[in-house]
């Protein structure tokens, strides 16, 4: 058997077996570096490209996005913000059949677009809606697979590292392909477009999940029966002060890299201090002058863009000055209600558990993006991307064909793997070919973020099911979450479906943007 083959064997195995990811990855890569060397089949002079690899990884601008969403993420998650959505979206849905559920839909893809981290929304609502669910008549497995799935919209719905992530490995898979085709003048595929590529699909599983829902609670009351016994529902004011918040910080985030306005790591930069705003909000800083700050430096990101200021020119003016002297104002305004609500988050310790969630998370995802740099680099060198390519010509029904077994691949290791994994190690291989079958990159990048948001769901290793477990209620069996999410795994294969037919949803939108 190809050294090649049994090194993706070996790296699954020790994988499975519990081995840190990590480690495992960058071990495997040397074991069989050295291997290869002594049979004769890996050239050791390959591994001298390792370190222009990692030093091209560090400087990556577009990656240095990810601890800021991170900390964003973590930082509304601690700030109680998706309770809040959560208690007034349900009481304003609650009357509907199903209300409750398709209330947690709503939530998980608003959380999904203002936090983008999985684990932080199954958790939040397992401990929030999942008992509430259950106390009023929902079915356990219903209630548990609409948690688990709600949370995963963080992976599809953009801001996500998922598909900043992706961006970066289909960006590069299309300079490949393209320098493969001779081609010397090449275009790159950027994460605004991957972005706005994703969004409209992320809405379509928002849809698909809630009609589910819906039509189950009609055709069958019982495992979904509308709250009776319900509060007052809440007035405009509630629902505007739920809602608002976590929607502004969408628009300032989403918004500025949609249109152009902001880069991804300064749009999360945007984000991580309307979070830190917001937080200071909740936790008893004065209004008034959290608003000041977060409207001063709206105000100056406006002005600065409208009319910039150079007051080291010779011909500057008195008008100059006057706006230069009200821009250092609105600075200051903002950084101080930035510094009181960082002060507040350091009193309660919320800031330094943000800190070490974000540290973990950022650290995991950097440590596996590296060691798979080790493991591509040594895989290439044992002729893997020649049989890669090879396999994929060979498949019957022509680039289809490849693409129907790669989505099939990808589907198939989700179950196993974890997206990060999956994503830095197996699509580098797969989407060069595919891109030079003819597939489309920007729609490859969203069929395949959706195919990996599943992998959240499907046992044994679903996060999503982990998290859930761990969060939920001791009625809440694992037999019960495994067989609420089967329904909507189903639903997400109906996703891509749709995509795969109607190709424009991903198209319509980065076409009118970019």
């Amino acid at each position: 058997m190809p050294l090649d083959l049994i090194m993706i064997a070996v790296l699954i195995g020790l994988i499975l077996a519990g081995y840190p990811v990590s480690f495992t990855i960058a071990g495997v890569g040397t074991a069989f570096a050295l291997l290869g060397w002594m049979t004769g089949s890996f050239d050791l002079s390959l591994m001298g490209a390792l370190g222009q690899r990692i030093f091209g990884l560090l400087t990556n601008d577009v990656l240095i996005a990810i601890p800021l969403f991170v900390f964003m993420g973590v930082v509304l998650e601690k700030s109680q913000i998706a309770e809040d959505l959560l208690q007034t979206m349900g009481r304003l849905f609650g009357r509907l059949p199903g209300g409750l559920g398709i209330s947690v839909v709503l939530v998980g893809a608003l959380l999904a677009a203002s936090t983008g981290i999985v684990g932080a929304t199954v958790i939040a609502m397992g401990m929030i809606a999942l008992p509430t669910m259950l106390r009023s008549g929902y079915d356990p497995r219903l209630a548990s697979g609409m948690v688990c799935t709600s949370g995963t919209l963080g992976q599809i719905i953009p801001p996500s590292t998922l598909l900043i992530i992706l961006s970066d490995v289909i960006s590069n898979a299309y300079q490949q392909a393209q320098f493969t085709q001779g081609k010397f003048t090449i275009d790159t595929i950027s994460v605004g477009q991957t972005f706005a590529a994703a969004l409209l699909p992320g809405l379509l599983l928002v849809a698909l999940y809630i009609a589910y829902i819906f039509g189950r609670a009609l055709l069958n009351p019982s495992v979904a029966p509308p709250l009776e016994a319900l509060d007052e529902p809440p007035s405009a004011r509630e629902v505007m002060g739920a809602v608002l918040p976590p929607l502004l910080l969408i628009v300032a985030v989403l918004g500025s890299i949609l249109g152009g306005i902001a880069t991804p790591t300064e749009a999360a930069s945007v984000g991580a201090v309307g979070a830190i705003l917001m937080a200071g909000f909740r936790m008893g800083v004065n209004p008034k002058f959290i608003l000041a700050g977060a409207a001063a430096l709206l105000l100056l990101a406006l002005m600065a863009g409208l009319a910039p200021v150079r007051l080291q020119r010779s011909d500057t003016g008195v008008l100059e000055w006057a706006l230069g002297t009200a821009y250092v104002g609105m600075a200051l305004t903002g950084l101080a209600a930035i510094l009181v609500s960082l002060h507040k988050a350091f009193a309660t310790d919320m800031l330094g558990s943000a800190l070490t969630s974000t540290m973990t998370v950022t650290s995991m995802i950097f440590a596996t993006i590296l060691t798979a740099s080790v493991f591509a680099l040594v895989f290439v060198g044992l002729g893997g991307e020649e049989r890669i390519q090879h396999i994929l010509q060979a498949m019957p029904g022509g680039p289809i064909g490849a693409l129907i077994f790669c989505m099939l691949l990808t589907f198939v290791l989700g179950f196993f793997l974890d997206f990060v994994e999956i994503t830095v190690i197996v699509l580098p291989l797969i989407t060069p070919v595919l891109i030079l079958m003819g597939h489309d990159p920007i729609w490859l990048a969203v069929l395949f973020a959706i195919n990996l948001q599943t992998s959240f769901l499907t046992p044994p290793f679903g996060f999503s099911l982990f998290y859930l477990r761990g969060a939920a209620p001791k009625e809440v069996t694992t037999g019960h979450i495994y067989a609420g999410v089967a329904p909507f795994i189903v639903l997400q294969i109906v996703g891509v479906a749709i995509i795969w037919v109607f190709p424009q949803i991903t198209y319509w939108l980065p076409r009118m943007l970019f």
